[in-house]
């Protein structure tokens, strides 16, 4: 049986978080408010991290941490999902990264560590040597894994390549779904996880996003099939990362939602017992990383289904 779902979660302390301008130039959803200095920003976002691993933790999560290297600086490591991704047949894939600061963040020492607590790979899937062909896919930024049905959800954009999505595809034995989608302002959105999240049993998504009826059709067709109840948030509500969520499992196998408390407070009181009925959720404050890292809960994850033989 195909998992959707893991107790098992990597996440990166940051040591250099920072406003970075090279992922602002299609990240729409970055601020450069300047309300507040470098050091307070770090500061806040090691704080915000910190207290958000506590409370996984606390609800039976196994979080992995690894500490950010110091040097060089890596604005974005808060972020590893979008450079590396651990599968349940034992591949681990790491990814190109549109932002050149963001290729310091792909570590060996960070998937050695992963490794060293149980978990076995038996085979690497390298796709950065297409940052030398301007070709992108930056994890599961770029896509979502219907991993029961074996599906790969991404829309595309600057950092969202069809045919190294399509490459990979064929390597993992998965099939892509494709399709545009753009914000309010018509552009690109740049990472599909911060319009759609898949759980077990559910799909959070912005379908506004999704301009092209038959493209919209086809998505919703795709989660009927699928059994995935629709919860349709408004461009609004993905502005707040409503769309940035990540459904996981603790050790005694219950499922939770996790989310930002900015996303948790953007939902109606219809929608929040939508998902109530599907799963747990858990929120956290993470204001600081959200306004100026332009991610948020979803993105500081990355799951591990690697085979544990621990």
């Amino acid at each position: 049986m195909r998992q959707q779902t893991t107790p098992h979660i990597l996440m990166v302390r940051p040591a250099n978080f920072a406003f970075n301008e090279e992922t602002a130039a299609n990240n729409a959803f970055q601020s450069r408010d300047g309300k507040l200095s470098a050091e307070a920003m770090r500061q806040n976002a090691i704080r915000e991290f910190d207290e958000f691993v506590s409370k996984l933790r606390a609800a039976g999560v196994d979080v992995i941490v690894a500490d950010d290297s110091a040097s060089p600086a890596k604005p974005d490591a808060v972020f590893p999902n979008n450079w590396v991704t651990f599968h349940q047949e034992g591949y681990v894939v790491t990814y190109p990264m549109f932002a050149p600061t963001r290729r310091r963040e792909r570590r060996e020492e960070v998937i050695a560590e992963i490794l060293q607590r149980g978990f076995s790979s038996n085979q690497r899937i390298h796709l950065e040597n297409e940052e030398a062909n301007d070709r992108f896919l930056e994890g599961t930024g770029s896509i979502i894994f219907d991993h029961q049905n074996r599906l790969a959800y991404a829309c595309l954009s600057p950092r969202t390549d069809a045919d190294l999505l399509e490459n990979l595809c064929q390597k993992i034995g998965y099939q892509k779904v494709v399709f545009h989608a753009q914000d309010a302002n018509g552009q690109d959105i740049y990472h599909t996880n911060v319009m759609m999240a898949l759980g077990e049993t559910f799909v959070v998504i912005c379908l506004d996003t999704v301009r092209d009826s038959q493209e919209r059709r086809a998505l919703e067709e795709k989660f009927a099939a699928t059994n995935k109840e629709i919860v349709d948030i408004t461009l609004e509500q993905m502005n707040a990362f409503a769309g940035n969520m990540l459904q996981v499992r603790n050790t005694t196998g219950d499922t939770i939602l996790v989310m930002s408390e900015q996303a948790y407070r953007s939902l109606s009181p219809s929608q929040l017992k939508t998902l109530e009925a599907h799963t747990r959720l858990l929120h956290s404050p993470i204001e600081t990383i959200e306004t100026y890292g332009g991610g948020s809960a979803r993105c500081m994850m990355a799951e591990v289904f690697l085979p544990h033989t621990v």
